[in-house]
């Protein structure tokens, strides 16, 4: 019974596996305009990198575009060849609009009609930085809550009393999203990627960049936002990851009870603190069979089992596979 239940499982998590393989990535277009900001075009794009680099598939697929085609300088003099001209592109999931500096000189009505026609072809437009300047000068936010960089928020608010601005740090309304800078956006594609593939992919991209992996404990009058608890955890039981501690330890360092950490896990990411420290330390596991020529024995005491049997079975559960077959891989 116990040989067969083990079966369906493996079964299962192979079919899930090749679903998820020949799923087609999300298709993203990122609009570019002479000054644009060269961080918040590595914030928008390398979280999507690393999500198709951690999950060994490619999630996401993007091309740069312009108007017309041509080299587009950004504000610190990088220039990026454009792969297609915004009306040549077939449109697909989501167009980046990204002005940054300069954002009001680019409000043309050809502009507006290009927005406009773009809105038409790609399922949500998304506005960064000052991108939902121009995204309101097409009408394309009339009715719908948006934000903006906050040195814009009062120019945006005169200019478009039909917007609902909002100082979020980014706002998603319905098939519009807005982003306020270059910070927000790298926030914004960690929730895209939760969105779209779960908790736990967002949090190894988030680990990736060392994003939130400052250590709670450096400073006892610290209040950690309500986003950034679950980080805080994780980069505990990142450091932890040979001896693992118990929940209660974990809770304790960030200055709440066991109940109280589980309740924020089971709400920010739907599953339990221990569940995401098992999958941590099954990550770093596969990990070392790719990279290293560690036994399975070694590698299940560096990852915190005394019973290599036992990473085993769990990383076959996790996985799909032993941890020998990604070695082989």
């Amino acid at each position: 019974m116990e040989d067969a239940r083990g079966m369906i499982m493996q079964n299962w998590s192979e079919t899930m596996q090749h679903t998820q393989s020949t799923t087609p990535p999300r298709s993203i277009g990122v609009l570019l305009f002479p000054a644009f900001s060269n961080h918040c075009l590595a914030n928008a794009v390398e979280p999507l990198r690393g999500a198709n680099m951690l999950s060994r598939r490619t999630l996401y697929d993007w091309q740069f575009l312009s108007l017309d085609g041509a080299g587009v300088a950004s504000s610190s003099g990088l220039t990026v060849q454009p792969q297609a001209r915004l009306s040549d592109h077939p449109g697909g999931d989501y167009l980046l609009v990204m002005p940054s500096y300069d954002f009001e000189r680019h409000a043309t009505p050809a502009l507006g009609r290009a927005l406009r026609a773009a809105a038409g072809r790609f399922r949500t437009i998304v506005g960064l930085d000052t991108g939902s300047y121009l995204m309101a000068a097409a009408g394309l936010l009339d009715g719908r809550r948006a934000t903006i960089h906050w040195d814009e928020m009062e120019t945006l608010a005169e200019r478009f009393p039909e917007v609902a601005v909002t100082d979020d740090r980014f706002v998603i309304d319905g098939n519009r999203i807005t982003c306020g800078g270059t910070t927000t956006t790298f926030e914004l594609m960690l929730h895209l990627i939760d969105a779209h593939h779960g908790a736990m992919l967002r949090l190894e991209v988030a680990a990736l960049f060392m994003h939130g992996e400052a250590d709670p404990r450096a400073d006892p009058l610290i209040r950690l936002p309500r986003d950034r608890l679950v980080q805080a955890a994780v980069s505990i039981m990142r450091r932890n990851i040979e001896a693992p501690l118990p929940v209660g330890e974990i809770a304790a360092r960030l200055r709440l009870s066991q109940r109280g950490l589980e309740a924020h896990f089971a709400s920010e990411t739907g599953k339990s603190p221990r569940a995401v420290y098992t999958a941590l330390r099954l990550r770093q596991a596969r990990l070392l069979a790719e990279r290293t020529t560690l036994s399975v024995a070694e590698i299940a005491t560096r990852c915190g089992y005394a019973d290599a049997s036992a990473m085993t079975r769990a990383f076959r559960k996790e996985f799909g596979r032993p941890p020998t077959a990604f070695r082989r891989a």
